[in-house]
C-alpha cells in the first residue's frame, strides 16, 4: 500500500516538474539570461567602436555616483539630475493617476455588475490601439495650434497659444494618459473588497467622514494603493517613448538617456549601468511594496484570530 501511494507521489512530482520546466526554462533564457548580460556588461570597458572589451571596468559607475576621474571617465552630475527628473516626473505621474483614479474606483465598486463589466472594458479600450498612435494624437492635441489651444482662445481665456508640447507638462500628460489603466485596477480591486460593515460601525460610533476615510477606508485600501503605486512608477521612470514624442529633446529622462547610450554613443557597458540604476531603484520599491503587503496579511490575519476567539 505504501510503495503504491509513493509511486503515485512520484508520478505527481513528476509531471508536475514537467509542467513546470518549459516555463521555467523560458523564464530563465529570456529574463534572466538578459539581465545576467547586463550585470556583466555594467563592469565591463567600453569598446572604441562599440561593444564591450573583456576588461573590468568600475568607471562606468564612477561616471554616475562620483568616483570617475581619469583622462577618459569623469563624474558629471548631468546624470543624476537626468535620474531624478526622472523620478520627478513618475511620481507626479503617480500622484495625479492616483488622484483621478481613486473617487473613480468608488464610483465603478457601487454600479450593478453589468455596468462595472462595462467601465472596465471602456477603461482596458486603449490598450486595443496602438500606443505610438495615441502618442502622435496627444501631439495634435497639444501643439500650437492644436485643438486644446484653439479651444481656449477661441473661450478668450488666452490670447497666444501656450508652449505645452515638449514640455515636462506634456510628458507628465501623456504618461498619466498612458498608466491611467495600472492605477485603476488594483485600486479597483482593493476597493472592492471594502467591509461596508466597517464603515457603518464607524459612522455609529460617532466619527465624520473624514475621520471615516483616514481611520477605516484608507487603511484598508492602502495595498491597492501602494501596489497601483508601484505598477506606474516603474515604466514611468524608465519610459522613453513618451518623452521622445512629446518632450522631445528639451525633456530627456533615465530612458532616452539609456537608449542613446546604446543606439548612438553605442556605449553598452555605461547605458547597462544606467540600467542597473533604474533596476535597483525598482527592487527597493518592490522590496517596500512586499512589506506593506505582508504587514496588512498579518494585521488581517490577528483580527481574524481575534474574532474567533471572541466568537
Amino acid at each position: 500500500m505504501s510503495r503504491g501511494h509513493n509511486t503515485l507521489e512520484n508520478r505527481r512530482k513528476l509531471t508536475l516538474f514537467g509542467l513546470l520546466l518549459p516555463p521555467s526554462a523560458f523564464l530563465a533564457v529570456f529574463f534572466l539570461g538578459p539581465l545576467a548580460i547586463m550585470i556583466v556588461y555594467s563592469w565591463l570597458t567600453p569598446g572604441l567602436y562599440g561593444g564591450v572589451e573583456w576588461k573590468f571596468f568600475h568607471l562606468n559607475y564612477g561616471r554616475i555616483l562620483g568616483w570617475a576621474d581619469t583622462k577618459y571617465e569623469r563624474f558629471d552630475p548631468v546624470y543624476i539630475e537626468i535620474f531624478l527628473r526622472s523620478v520627478k516626473l513618475a511620481a507626479t505621474t503617480v500622484l495625479l493617476s492616483l488622484i483621478l483614479c481613486y473617487p473613480v474606483a468608488f464610483w465603478v465598486s457601487r454600479m450593478s455588475d453589468r455596468m462595472k463589466n462595462l467601465v472596465i472594458f471602456l477603461i482596458t479600450l486603449p490598450f486595443f490601439i496602438s500606443l505610438i498612435v495615441r502618442l502622435f494624437a496627444w501631439v495634435l492635441i497639444l501643439r500650437p495650434t492644436g485643438f486644446f489651444n484653439q479651444a481656449l482662445m477661441g473661450l478668450g481665456l488666452i490670447d497666444q497659444p501656450l508652449e505645452i508640447i515638449f514640455t515636462g507638462t506634456a510628458v507628465v500628460i501623456g504618461m498619466v494618459y498612458v498608466f491611467v489603466p495600472f492605477m485603476f485596477l488594483p485600486l479597483y480591486a482593493s476597493i472592492e473588497k471594502l467591509d461596508h460593515s466597517l464603515i457603518e460601525a464607524s459612522q455609529d460610533l460617532g466619527a465624520n467622514r473624514l475621520q471615516t476615510f483616514f481611520r477605516v477606508i484608507l487603511p484598508m485600501t492602502l495595498p491597492g494603493i501602494v501596489g497601483g503605486s508601484i505598477i506606474v512608477f516603474i515604466p514611468s521612470l524608465g519610459n522613453f517613448i513618451v518623452p521622445s514624442l512629446l518632450g522631445g529633446a528639451k525633456v530627456v529622462m533615465i530612458g532616452n538617456l539609456i537608449e542613446q547610450q546604446f543606439l548612438s554613443a553605442r556605449n553598452w557597458p555605461f547605458g547597462a549601468a544606467l540600467g542597473m540604476m533604474v533596476m535597483a531603484a525598482v527592487l527597493v520599491l518592490l522590496l517596500y511594496y512586499i512589506r506593506i503587503v505582508t504587514r496588512e496579511e498579518r494585521r488581517s490575519g490577528g483580527s481574524k484570530v481575534a474574532e474567533e476567539v471572541a466568537a
